[in-house]
């Protein structure tokens, strides 16, 4: 640990009518803004009037920290007193930064040797805060090995009273007999919920697992002073608990993941904190683990301080399309037919957006059971129904069929069409078939199992109501294939469509088995290499809360650059097809923050994106766009350093090392 000394002299300016809502006193002490993740602050020095004036007024270099993938730098900092928070490089090290000018002030970085280095996830989104209010300030952070780490914020120093050193190892206590390096971590930060650390988990990818068996994803409390564990909430039911009944032949004993690798959320009046609990192991086949699978793909809400169960609501049945919960819950008050409710509005990869009332966990629109269709894969046993919201309506496309292909040209439209016809279509909740069914490849699945939204997920303005969500219209062709028992324990894992996927154990340093069929996730596998959907392939959305209505859509972001300069494209317009990627959001008094960011299939050339905008927030009208030195990573954030407004984005590519980038007006 290098040490700096810390003098600030930094005066926080508060604007008159500060908001109460969202972020509060010009700072920004959650991950999203405040502890109800709305993105919002009420600060408007940057404004419509002058916005055409930000420019770049300090930049912080990640890349001697540690070169990772730098797209996948998806932090958001922390601003608390003058002082930015935020993790950087391989070893995920805790960073303290000036506000106003960008100095280093002091850096943490944990040595866990070979636990270190073989991780379930490399990419991470920044740190937690808590503060006494008096003289003991903290920073939470989570390592790559999956521990926590205490550190006191004036210095970097860990907290020799918390755990052991100032470390606890999160490995421990998850009722499986060993836990392996490289099984189990965490991309999003902890949560502090008053004097709660309360700790989800992200776990390898179930494309094509290796085992049936995986390590769960239990949610767990601990004592932000010492670092004891207050709880344990088992995300698989366990015997005796309400719903274990739903994990048929005892699959609970050796199912895993359900975690909680998104954001969480949380109340800090009521002592309630938000879960958006993550699918079980095996994310296209489910014949090892048939029954509903509570309490994966739940939005759980437990009292923080207990871990007690307050509501939980499951938003998929037996989830056999990587359709778990991926985005932070907003925490939003709301006003409905002249009734006022504390809310929690969870947006979803299917395109939903289910809104309850956080004290009881009660819809505040109805939410119907509809019969969906059943799979014919051998051993599987689909969910007779599932959850649909009536409000409010779905913010990008659910199904696939005719209509949604690609149609700039009769002949575009001919080729889509027979290109098509060799997938499976159907509405929302068509199963994965086994490659080759019935003359068909795969299923045509939309959207695909990244989602319409992902952890980006939206922001929410507090004063008004409005909720403004990023998604993409991009699609998968999901096929699955019979496993090689040398590889894999389970039945079926997802194949590649030109025959098996390896199914390898990734945890070995093979590679998992390809995506479908396109390197593009689906991209330019229509006619003549373009995609097969037809745009907006980017697109943000305003839904008003109050009303349970859509307020406005735009198409976000331009056609990238493999569709402009596509000699089929001569004479299209391109105006109105966005970007297929989701930009990261951030609303203040008077504007919404946008990008070309989060790009998924930022490898092909021309696929990157590094435009900044700003948006009227009542119209979605574009104001003003910027470029910014690389693609835009992680979920801006903003805050007042002497006097003036600073907005922080990190960016970064495959081509560019990532940094954090401060702008102002002045």
């Amino acid at each position: 640990m290098r040490l700096l000394p810390l003098t600030l002299s930094l005066l926080i300016a508060i604007p008159p009518g500060f908001g109460q809502q969202g972020a509060k006193n010009g700072e920004w002490r959650y991950y999203g803004g405040d502890s109800g993740t709305t993105k919002y602050s009420a600060l408007d020095q940057i404004n419509a009037a002058n916005v055409n004036k930000l420019h770049i007024a300090w930049q912080w270099h990640a890349d001697n920290f540690g070169r990772f993938p730098d797209h996948n730098w998806e932090v958001t900092p922390l601003m608390v007193g003058g002082v930015l928070y935020f993790t950087a490089g391989t070893r995920r090290d805790a960073i303290a930064v000036d506000a106003a000018s960008g100095e280093t002030l002091w850096m943490y970085r944990l040595d866990e040797g070979a636990r270190g280095s073989k991780v379930a996830r490399t990419n991470n989104r920044g740190l937690a805060y808590w503060s006494d209010g008096s003289n003991d300030s903290r920073i939470i952070m989570i390592s790559p090995g999956y521990q926590i780490v205490a550190l006191d914020a004036k210095t970097g120093r860990t907290i020799p009273g918390f755990g052991a050193n100032g470390i606890v190892d999160l490995t421990e206590g998850l009722d499986r007999a060993v836990v392996e390096p490289g099984f189990i971590g965490a991309s999003s930060p902890a949560i502090v919920v008053n004097n709660t650390v309360v700790v989800g988990a992200a776990l390898l990818a179930g494309t094509a697992p290796p085992s049936k068996t995986n390590v769960p994803g239990y949610i767990r409390g601990f004592d932000v002073r010492t670092g004891k564990k207050l709880w344990t909430f088992h995300t698989i039911a366990q015997p005796g608990e309400a719903g274990n009944e739903t994990w048929d032949n005892d699959s609970w004993k050796y199912t895993g993941n359900t975690g909680a690798w998104a954001p969480l959320s949380a109340d800090e009046e009521l002592g309630y904190v938000y879960i958006p609990v993550e699918m079980p192991t095996g994310d296209f086949y489910g014949g090892s683990r048939t029954g509903n699978n509570l309490y994966s793909d739940s939005l759980v809400c437990l009292d923080a301080r207990s871990g007690k169960m307050i509501w939980y609501y499951q938003l998929v049945h037996h989830d056999i399309w990587d359709w778990d919960i991926a985005t932070a819950p907003l925490l939003i008050d709301i006003t409905v037919d002249g009734r006022k409710i504390k809310a929690v509005a969870q947006n979803t990869k299917q395109s939903f957006t289910y809104v309850f009332d956080r004290v009881t966990g009660k819809p505040v629109w109805p939410i119907v059971e509809k019969p969906v269709p059943q799979s014919d894969v051998p051993g599987e046993k689909t969910a007779a129904t599932q959850p649909f919201p009536t409000k409010p309506p779905a913010f990008d496309r659910q199904g696939s069929s005719i209509d949604d292909l690609l149609d700039f040209t009769p002949a575009l439209r001919e080729e889509a069409v027979k290109i098509a016809s060799q997938y499976k279509m159907g509405p929302l909740f068509t199963p994965p078939i086994v490659s080759d069914t019935n003359g068909k490849k795969a299923v045509f699945m939309l959207p695909n199992h990244l989602g319409g939204v992902n952890w980006p997920g939206g922001a929410a303005d507090p004063e008004t109501g409005m909720m403004y969500v990023a998604s993409t219209t991009v699609a998968d062709f999901v096929a699955l294939s019979k496993a090689d028992p040398q590889y894999s324990d389970m039945d079926y894992i997802m194949g590649s469509g030109a025959g098996p996927a390896r199914g390898r154990p990734i945890a070995q340093g093979d590679e998992p088995a390809p995506v479908i069929f396109s390197g593009r996730g689906g991209l330019d596998t229509g006619p003549q290499g373009l995609p097969l959907v037809k745009p907006p392939w980017g697109r943000i959305t305003a839904i008003d809360l109050n009303k349970g209505d859509i307020e406005w859509t735009i198409a976000s972001g331009d056609a990238p650059d493999f569709v402009k300069n596509h000699p089929a494209m001569k004479g299209i317009d391109l105006s109105n097809v966005g970007h297929p990627s989701r930009a990261l959001l951030m609303v203040t008094k008077t504007l919404l923050f946008g990008n070309d960011g989060n790009n998924l299939w930022s490898g092909p050339p021309g696929m990157g994106g590094n435009k900044f905008r700003a948006y009227d927030k009542t119209t979605g009208k574009l104001i003003y766009e910027m470029e910014l030195p690389a693609m835009t990573t992680g979920v801006p954030m903003t805050y007042m350093a002497n006097g003036k407004q600073y907005i922080v984005v990190a960016i970064g590519s495959q081509t560019t090392p990532a940094s954090l980038v401060a702008l102002t007006v002045q």
